[in-house]
């Protein structure tokens, strides 16, 4: 009885000594690079590498929420998810609830892409529809989207955005650059896609849940030693096969 007793002290005291998991939200809209989803969960991928190693780094466990992209932000303001990472303030209307913002980590370049080699111009494009992703959002094409000049064509995820675009759904589509690489590393090189236009930049990072029961400092100093060590750069080439774009500098003037 004895030792009954003593071995469920041990598993109890242990149970309370160990972390919290820091919890992470999964877009169930990524695709690779940035995560495979194998039977709803992350295995690989950017975001996910990213995200296991600043755990690692943290000293907590890392457990994964994956969920439809327009639920998130309601998930946040309930305190259901830490940390959210590849994310920008423009991306998030009204976020409700006490987070802090880590340094940017990343440069998201978003393209529009075809099948075609011709540059476009964005703002002369004919009627037509655009591939894109439910519930992302385009600069430069989101008005065009309002005016009626274009139409949206969406998928769940920027993968199915460029399966239909090589099936011929439509002309164009809008990825991020990532996406269309590591794409292209899986097609016969005369049938690779083409970028024709920028539709824009932007520096991502991840934000916090600023809340006592939180490591939020030890989370965003993990973050920037991630960055300024190199780290997720090279997580970003292993994944792309190309180096990442740089960090946008302030302008001086």
């Amino acid at each position: 009885m004895r030792v009954v007793l003593g071995a469920l002290w041990m598993i109890t005291t242990a149970s309370l000594a160990a972390p919290a998991p820091l919890r992470f939200s999964v877009s169930d809209s990524w695709a690779m690079p940035m995560v495979q989803l194998d039977n709803g969960r992350p295995t690989q991928g950017i975001l996910y590498d990213l995200m296991s190693s600043l755990a690692t780094h943290v000293g907590h466990p890392a457990h994964f929420q994956v969920l439809a992209r327009a639920r998130i932000a309601a998930s946040m303001a309930h305190g259901e998810i830490d940390v959210r990472c590849y994310v920008t303030p423009s991306w998030v209307d009204n976020l409700s609830g006490d987070y802090i913002w880590s340094v940017p980590l990343m440069v998201q370049r978003n393209v529009l892409v075809s099948t075609r080699s011709q540059p476009v111009q964005i703002l002369k494009l004919a009627p037509q529809s655009i591939g894109t992703v439910l519930n992302y959002r385009y600069a430069i094409l989101d008005p065009l989207f309002a005016n009626g000049q274009l139409s949206r064509d969406d998928a769940r995820s920027e993968e199915q955005v460029l399966h239909k675009l090589v099936a011929g759904r439509y002309t164009y589509a809008a990825s991020n650059e990532w996406s269309v690489d590591r794409f292209n590393q899986k097609m016969p090189i005369g049938q690779r896609l083409h970028k024709v236009a920028v539709i824009n930049e932007q520096d991502l990072g991840c934000v916090v849940r600023n809340d006592p029961t939180v490591p939020v400092q030890k989370i965003l100093r993990a973050l920037l030693h991630m960055k300024m060590s190199g780290e997720i750069d090279d997580i970003i080439k292993l994944y792309t096969g190309e180096d990442p774009v740089p960090l946008h500098t302030p302008d001086r003037n």
